[in-house]
């Protein structure tokens, strides 16, 4: 039998570098937050920051905003409310869907979570000029746009 031989440069290759950046960023963000004493992740953050912005959503719209699966999305929003961050209630009409809403205790860690946000923005973008960023951007949403046609094909 033939073994195939798969030549890929991994160095040169977008992959591995949106990774290991994606790993540094969440890295930086567990250890800020731990140490200013906040009892939050960066997935929970992240849920909060969209509730901020639209409090009372349903957990399915919630996990589809976090690119979340359903029960990882559960998990994630029970340790919340255990921590007393957001509520969850059922609709009034249909009563297999849960709304999702902060509470004064989320928007109070989220407030706190901004200062440590915006020094990581600060960090991020330190030494790149404002037209490498917004071409980073552009690029990073085509790679996502190029995701998402791919996922929805399948």
């Amino acid at each position: 039998m033939q073994e195939l031989k798969l030549d890929i440069d991994l160095e040169n290759s977008l992959g591995p570098w949106i990774g290991k950046t994606a790993k540094i960023v969440d890295y930086y963000f567990h250890e800020a937050f731990q140490q200013h004493g906040l009892d939050v992740s960066k997935e929970q953050m992240i849920v909060l920051k969209k509730l901020l912005n639209e409090d009372g959503l349903n957990q399915n719209e919630l996990a589809q905003l976090t690119w979340r699966d359903k029960s990882s999305l559960a998990r994630l929003l029970a340790k919340m409310e255990r921590k007393g961050y957001i509520i969850r209630r059922q609709h009034e009409l249909d009563k297999r869907v849960n709304l999702v809403y902060l509470t004064e205790s989320g928007r109070e860690i989220f407030r706190n979570t901004r200062p440590i946000i915006q020094k990581a923005i600060n960090i991020m973008e330190k030494d790149i000029s404002k037209s490498e960023i917004q071409r980073m951007i552009e690029i990073l949403k085509r790679i996502q746009d190029n995701f998402t046609s791919e996922i929805a094909s399948q």
